[in-house]
């Protein structure tokens, strides 16, 4: 079972105990776990498997995965079956992607309040996008939203935005007709842009009144109410991030997009680049560069890296992807019929190459030998901290 030269998990044995050491006040219960979880993913520490090729006998090992769904090792097949999922849910319309971005000012304190604050921006922009969907200067229908928090920007700071998957299109306010948007134009971003902050700003006012919010260091005067009132209101004039891009090319660009961005975590192992003297280096996404390649590399001290990883561990319990509208889940099922039934289609089979695509995921085997390629099966387990009774043989050991 082959493995990328240099992972997160590498860098948290490496360098964490003693950072955990001198941090020791201030990290939380939920970082130490999400540390310790990738630390002993696919070790020995969590168990495992001695597997045997059905083929030409070769013998492996492979240790269980801790799914924490921070781990970077953990994710690609909790999104296979998250997507597996949503097939059913797809229409045959086309389908938008919409972004909507806190302003570095909110994001800075929004660390300290995260629960409210992410909780504050699914609501905010579901509710926005819907309130202009519904009205009839604009598509006039009701719709369905899917959305997904991201927490980090490309460099690894906090930088909370949400992306969604909307349907071009939706109920009309009997419910009797579909309402398709304008071919390759959704909803009017300035418009969707003003509207959401004019909203987030109201909804954090009123948290603020009822003593939710939490402020520390920098951001402690903002627990008087008119410091507050004088903190928020340059971000009444200044231009809050709200995008919207071009319709996707079809059902399976849908889901190849929603493969991709439902279960990222904070970097992959992919980005990173070395661990030295020097610190750890990555691969990074410059969007302000306007002059070469937006891909450059940065090098963090362990400790920075460390950190900057963790600001994203989400409060426990938080659900990074939610639905709204005609897509919530109570109401999903009844609503993606409906809408079936008036666009008079059964619903939706994949093009016959993504039928193909994802046939050929479902049969591959789990395990596959890495000298000839056959299926793997397992012929022992050994549990969390059991030692295995023999390593694994060569061929041609004796």
């Amino acid at each position: 079972m082959g493995r990328l030269a240099l992972e997160v998990a590498d860098i948290f044995r490496a360098h964490g105990p003693a950072w955990r050491r001198t941090q020791r006040t201030h990290l939380s219960l939920g970082q130490l776990k999400v540390m310790s979880a990738i630390e002993q993913c696919r070790t020995a520490a969590l168990g495992g498997h001695v597997l045997r090729c059905n083929a030409c006998a070769h013998l492996d090992i492979a240790y269980n995965s801790c799914r924490n769904r921070h781990c970077p090792k953990c994710q690609a097949r909790a999104a296979q079956r998250w997507l597996e999922a949503r097939q059913a849910d797809l229409l045959p319309v086309e389908y938008y992607h919409v972004v909507f971005t806190l302003p570095a000012p909110i994001s800075a304190f929004a660390y300290a309040n995260k629960a409210l604050i992410y909780r504050l921006l699914f609501e905010v922009a579901a509710e926005t996008l819907r309130t202009i969907a519904g009205d009839a200067r604009h598509l006039g229908a009701q719709i369905g939203v899917t959305l997904v928090l991201h927490t980090w920007g490309s460099a690894l700071t906090h930088h909370p935005h949400v992306h969604g998957i909307v349907p071009g299109g939706g109920l009309s306010a009997d419910g009797k007709r579909w309402v398709a948007c304008k071919l390759g134009f959704f909803l009017p971003v300035r418009v969707l842009s003003r509207l959401f902050r004019r909203r987030f700003l109201e909804e954090l006012a009123l948290a603020h009144g009822a003593g939710q919010l939490q402020f520390f260091g920098e951001f402690a005067n903002l627990a008087d109410p008119t410091a507050f009132t004088d903190w928020l209101r340059p971000l009444r004039r200044c231009e809050w991030v709200v995008y919207a891009k071009r319709p996707f090319a079809g059902p399976v660009a849908v889901l190849a997009y929603l493969s991709r961005y439902t279960h990222r975590v904070a970097i992959s192992n992919q980005r990173l680049v070395a661990m030295d003297e020097r610190g750890i280096t990555f691969r990074w996404k410059d969007y302000r560069s306007k002059e070469g390649t937006r891909i450059k590399t940065m090098t963090l001290g362990p400790a920075e890296f460390m950190r900057r990883f963790l600001l994203h561990v989400l409060p426990g319990g938080f659900h990074r992807i939610r639905h709204f509208g005609l897509l919530a889940n109570g109401g999903r099922r009844d609503n993606l019929a409906k809408v079936r039934e008036l666009l008079q289609v059964a619903p939706t089979p994949l093009p016959e190459t993504a039928d193909a695509e994802v046939s050929a995921a479902l049969v591959q085997p789990t395990f596959v030998c890495p000298t000839c390629g056959a299926a793997m099966v397992i012929i022992e387990i050994f549990l969390c901290g059991q030692p295995i009774r023999a390593p694994p043989l060569r061929q041609g050991s004796s």
